[in-house]
């Protein structure tokens, strides 16, 4: 519940800027997090096959995280926001209430996959993706948008496979797809870091 504003305020103090819409964020996002509290999960996952792989992406892992991202890109194409774009903090606002309401939900399971890796699929999603937005915004050439646009749609998938593999005990192909998903927010956070230097 706790690492997902804690990872807000490390990187806020990095990046030195919080970007537009925060509060819209915490807003927006707390009520899609109570919608999807009361709903509860919209794909029914049974065994270790295609149906967990599919809960897994539309209730647990990339869904939560994307949804804020589309939300952002129209609020930005139709100027409801103003001032520097931060994808990252956007969507890592976003998340704060859901974390906190899914930590209540999947703390009497005591499943660490949901506690302590799903949290770091969702930082890795929320930081990862930006960074693939940003190269498009910054290098707009057809190859820079090409190789990004399927770098943003392969992260996701790798979240969700890490989640999937760890679930399914499949221990190499869980920590191969981590370290993947985990590679553009190393990358991301690094870039910040020495910007704000």
């Amino acid at each position: 519940m706790l690492w997902i504003p804690f990872f807000y305020l490390f990187r806020r103090s990095i990046a030195a800027e919080s970007g537009a819409g925060g509060v819209w964020a915490l807003i927006l996002g707390s009520i899609t997090a109570i919608f999807q509290f009361l709903l509860g999960n919209f794909v029914q996952a049974g065994g270790f096959g295609l149906s967990r792989w599919m809960s897994g992406f539309v209730d647990i892992v990339a869904l939560p995280v994307l949804i804020p991202f589309v939300i952002y890109i129209v609020c930005i194409a139709f100027r409801f926001f103003s001032g520097n774009f931060d994808f990252a903090n956007f969507a890592l606002l976003w998340m704060i209430p859901s974390a906190a309401l899914h930590a209540i939900s999947w703390s009497s399971q005591r499943s660490p996959i949901l506690l302590l890796l799903v949290p770091l699929l969702w930082t890795a999603l929320a930081v990862g993706i930006p960074l693939f937005i940003n190269l498009i915004i910054q290098y707009f050439r057809w190859f820079v948008v090409i190789l990004c646009a399927l770098c943003i749609l392969a992260l996701p998938l790798l979240a969700v496979s890490a989640y999937w593999a760890f679930f399914s005990q499949q221990l190499l192909r869980g920590f191969l797809f981590f370290a993947l998903t985990m590679i553009p927010m190393i990358i991301s956070m690094i870039y910040d870091f020495v910007r704000a230097k």
